[in-house]
């Protein structure tokens, strides 16, 4: 399915970022993973390989650096000739309401989140164009749904869902495809690392938040890493600017006050 495809993979140190570079490892695409921690990056990598997969080119460094989103490109392009997929997963959460809020907060999370996926993108657009590839962004349910306490990131995933539909209408006619997934609650890395009392606090979330999914369980990285194949694969080549929820139906409850 991704034999000889080339793929970009930002934040692929840890959790979703890692899952995807081992799937598309295992389907002998040639990957880049992308990441601020090496040692996080080369565990990523050797994992590729155990599986069978072509050991990962790695290009260490933040998103947020403009120097650090032309390397990306460029090693890619020197080490394989060609892009086919970008997937923009790289992503931060910080958790502030509107009378906490600062600027460094605000500017962390939409440099990070928004700002670095424009402008890679817009790197990687031409020779996604000349490949016909795509595009396939991370975003979260907070960009389609509103939640209390984390202003800056439901923001930043509501304009990243923007981006998604925008570059989507403007480069169909060049025949490339954008769209994304929208994952619920995946218990991952940049969640656990959330400011919590303790553990059993984290536990008490983690069982609320199955209460309120319709299928009655939180996501894995599998569910999200399968659907961002999907999307990313020909199979779907009738698809773009999608928006698709990874939430087992979160994004269909209303609260019904009345109930409760």
């Amino acid at each position: 399915m991704f034999s000889n495809k080339v793929v970009i993979i930002t934040g692929a140190s840890s959790g979703i970022g890692e899952g995807l570079a081992i799937r598309f490892a295992k389907e002998q695409a040639n990957v880049c993973i992308t990441g601020r921690n090496i040692t996080n990056l080369e565990k990523t990598a050797r994992k590729c390989v155990e599986i069978g997969g072509n050991k990962p080119i790695m290009v260490i460094g933040d998103v947020t650096n403009d120097e650090h989103l032309k390397d990306i490109v460029n090693s890619t392009i020197n080490a394989f000739g060609k892009i086919d997929i970008l997937i923009n997963n790289a992503g931060i959460l910080k958790t502030q309401s509107l009378e906490q809020i600062t600027a460094d907060n605000y500017d962390d999370v939409f440099n990070t989140n928004v700002r670095a996926v424009v402008f890679l993108s817009k790197l990687v657009a031409p020779y996604l164009i000349q490949t016909k590839g795509n595009i396939v962004n991370v975003s979260s349910l907070a960009g389609m749904k509103s939640y209390s306490g984390s202003l800056s990131y439901n923001m930043s995933k509501a304009a990243l869902d923007q981006f998604t539909k925008c570059t989507a209408l403007e480069l169909a006619q060049k025949g490339v495809r954008v769209n994304s997934v929208n994952p619920g609650y995946i218990p991952t890395n940049i969640m656990r690392s959330l400011p919590l009392p303790d553990e059993s606090f984290r536990t008490k979330i983690e069982s609320a938040y199955k209460t309120v999914v319709p299928l009655g369980r939180n996501g894995t990285i599998n569910d999200v890493v399968e659907a961002v194949l999907y999307l990313a694969n020909e199979n779907s080549s009738f698809i773009t600017g999608h928006l698709l929820p990874i939430d087992g139906g979160r994004n269909l409850v209303t609260p019904r006050p009345d109930l409760e």
